[in-house]
């Protein structure tokens, strides 16, 4: 499970460095994708094949099913650590994400979020942890 969060620097070449503790889960070879809110998503190979799988078997005749469909594929790629624990972020999704230098990592459980600082302190100022609390007995969550 991952959780924290990290902030690190994304290099001019587009490498970025995973922290070991997240390196633990990943391994050497993992996936990144197109993430909702406009950040990526880092799935370990193993739990990526399941959100695969979940993908394949929604219904082909519904529209919003292919969409969604066609967003995270299409918009996914293996990625390989260096010896340097790096991996090299590829372009397209540098520009989706709007990663150019400061970067935070955050652990989401089954799942790493890559966002751009500007863009993650955006987001999250606007959190109303009160508002989120209230809404949580719709979702099926209680604490």
């Amino acid at each position: 499970m991952f959780m924290s969060k990290y902030n690190h620097t994304i290099d001019p070449k587009g490498r970025l460095s995973i922290p070991s503790k997240y390196r633990e889960i990943l391994g050497d070879e993992f996936v990144v994708s197109k993430g909702m809110d406009g950040c990526l998503f880092v799935y370990a190979n193993e739990t990526w094949k399941e959100f695969e799988a979940k993908l394949a078997a929604l219904p082909l005749v519904n529209r919003q099913a292919r969409q969604l469909a066609r967003f995270f594929l299409s918009g996914a790629q293996y990625v390989t650590v260096d010896k340097q624990g790096r991996i090299l972020v590829p372009q397209d999704l540098r520009d989706f994400a709007g990663l150019e230098k400061d970067v935070v990592l955050s652990g989401m459980g089954s799942r790493i979020e890559v966002w751009s600082l500007e863009k993650w302190n955006e987001v999250n100022s606007q959190v109303d942890i009160d508002e989120i609390s209230e809404g949580m007995g719709d979702m099926g969550l209680t604490i």
